[in-house]
């Protein structure tokens, strides 16, 4: 094996090419190819060096080189007609190969050529273009805000959809009434929602639009319902609705309606009258009108006068709007229907459904009402009752009862009520009263002084009394001792024992009535003693006293 290293691949190309009996023109087609190639050597190298090059490549595959010719005049013929791509592929599979492996390595080129074909590049698309914008809706509700002998300010709402591209702004246009021109009020475009057209001609009737602009041009136009008399308006119309308007208005059926209504405005405003949205139907409600105010009068109230009554002032552009509601009401109607549901014991239990006509307000309760069928008396037995159901009670065994339901609301009672189709009829049931058994209660007790008796002084010769209570049960036996000595039957003593009190009167005391008296209360179930000390004292007379009395 040869010590020089081993050459370029655009120099190894055209020595392969050799034993493969290649005509003179490839080498010279190929190096062309290898110039454009990015390698430079392949230029420098001598055709000298790449013959021996060549040799000692193909050298280490004796006896496998002629098989594998034609292999390598496809490898050699390939990168000749591909280009530099495939020519700087070959040096990586020829140069680390050596000896037996040079074949394997020139075999691989030659599979690998028509298995991968150029990729070829599409030309790139062009981009999609965007859309076209489009205009916006038209703007809302474009009204009068201001009037005078020079100018006019108008107002609008945005419109309800802005496309994709938003809302540039807003341009005003004018025109007299009856002509076709139209002026542009502002040179450019405005974003706010109001403008005031200025330097305008007095007495010139104008019709005013606006159109919202945007990137996709100019928006249907928006326009004032009638045109606008530009003249100076000394007071605007303004209702002065009366506070009891301010709410539902609620009259009985065939009642008289006339309310007067008064409001400015100046020139002499125009006044409509509208019911539900619908003119004023003449035949039921007459109108009348002056400088001030309004009457709306109905001699005798329907329910179809009931509704949303507006009125409405107007002078030129400018308007004012009141409304309120009238609601015309009656007695209701019975209710649709009344049934009997059950029966037990001394109950009855019923129900009915709603009336069909409530008088044109809500249903405030239900009276319910019984009668016996032996006597056909009607009596309430229940009044303001809010529910579709109820139950009688206390009703009389043996006797059959009826039932009706009147309905109630604002107004009053229905004229008619429901009635039971059946009758309750309450069973006689046989009743054997047992009365209670109650356990009697012992009141049997000891006595028992409640208030004792107290210490006394007595003068000599008046009479004294000496108190105490006691109580017991069974009732004791009171006993009066002095000084532990029963006092009996002594007249000079009272005894007197009554409801528990007990009392000894002891009459004129002498010196020897003091002393230590007690009170004793006895029964079967014990005994109980008070006791108090009584002093008798000795009335002094005085010496001058004593000498007149022994004269």
């Amino acid at each position: 094996m040869s010590d020089k290293p081993a050459p370029p691949a655009e120099e190894a190309a055209p020595a392969e090419a050799a034993p493969a009996e290649v005509p003179a023109e490839a080498p010279a087609e190929a190096a062309p190819e290898a110039e454009a190639a990015p390698a430079a050597p392949a230029e420098e190298a001598p055709a000298a060096e790449a013959a021996p090059a060549a040799e000692e490549a193909a050298a280490p595959a004796e006896g496998e080189a002629p098989a594998e010719a034609p292999a390598a005049e496809e490898a050699a013929a390939a990168p000749a007609e591909e280009g530099a791509a495939p020519a700087a592929d070959a040096p990586a599979d020829a140069a680390p190969a050596e000896g037996a492996e040079a074949a394997p390595a020139a075999e691989a080129p030659a599979e690998a050529a028509p298995a991968e074909p150029a990729p070829v590049e599409e030309p790139p698309k062009a981009p999609t273009p965007p859309p076209p914008a489009e205009p916006t809706s038209a703007p809302l509700n474009v009204t009068v805000e201001d009037v005078n002998d020079t100018s006019l300010t108008i107002k609008w709402r945005s419109p309800e959809v802005l496309g994709d591209s938003g809302l540039d702004g807003y341009t005003i246009e004018y025109c007299k009434d009856g002509a076709t021109e139209w002026v542009v009020a502002n040179a450019e475009l405005t974003v706010a929602n109001r403008l005031v057209l200025k330097d305008l001609t007095t007495g010139d009737l104008l019709n005013v639009r606006v159109v919202a602009v945007n990137a996709g041009g100019r928006s249907e136009a928006a326009a004032l319902v009638e045109p606008v008399h530009i003249r100076e308006v000394v007071d605007r119309p303004k209702i002065r609705m009366p506070r009891f308007l301010r709410t539902r208005l609620v009259k009985h059926l065939g009642e008289q309606i006339n309310l007067l209504i008064p409001y400015n405005g100046k020139p002499k405003p125009v006044v409509t009258w509208t019911k539900n949205g619908e003119p004023l139907d003449s035949k039921r409600a007459n109108v009348r009108n002056s400088d001030k105010d309004s009457i709306l009068f109905i001699r005798t109230s329907q329910r179809d006068d009931s509704g949303v009554y507006e009125m409405n002032v107007k002078v030129d552009s400018f308007e004012d709007k009141s409304s309120f509601v009238i609601q015309v009401v009656e007695l209701p109607g019975p209710p649709a229907s009344v049934k009997l549901v059950d029966t037990w014991g001394f109950n009855a239990a019923l129900e009915w459904t709603p009336p069909t006509d409530s008088g044109n307000t809500e249903i405030t309760g239900y009276t319910i009402q019984k009668a016996d069928k032996k006597t056909g008396d009607w009596f309430t037995v229940l009044e303001h009752y809010h529910r579709l159901n109820a139950t009688i009670s206390d009703l009389i065994m043996g006797n059959s009862y009826v039932f009706r339901v009147y309905t109630e609301n604002k107004v009053g009672m229905s004229e008619e009520a429901a009635v039971t189709t059946e009758a309750a009829t309450i069973q006689k049931i046989g009743i054997s009263y047992k009365p209670p058994e109650y356990k009697e209660h012992d009141f049997s007790e000891a006595p028992k002084f409640t208030a004792s008796l107290n210490d006394r002084a007595a003068t000599v010769g008046y009479t004294t009394k000496l108190l105490c209570a006691v109580r017991g049960s069974p009732k004791p036996k009171v006993m009066w001792m002095k000084n532990q000595i029963p006092i009996g039957e002594d007249p000079k003593y009272r005894q007197i024992s009554n409801q528990g009190v007990c009392s000894l009167e002891i009459r004129k005391t002498g010196n020897y009535d003091g002393g230590v008296y007690t009170c004793k209360a006895k029964n079967a179930h014990g005994e109980a003693v008070v006791a108090c000390k009584l002093e008798v004292k000795q009335v002094i007379v005085a010496d001058a006293d004593k000498e007149k009395e022994e004269e």
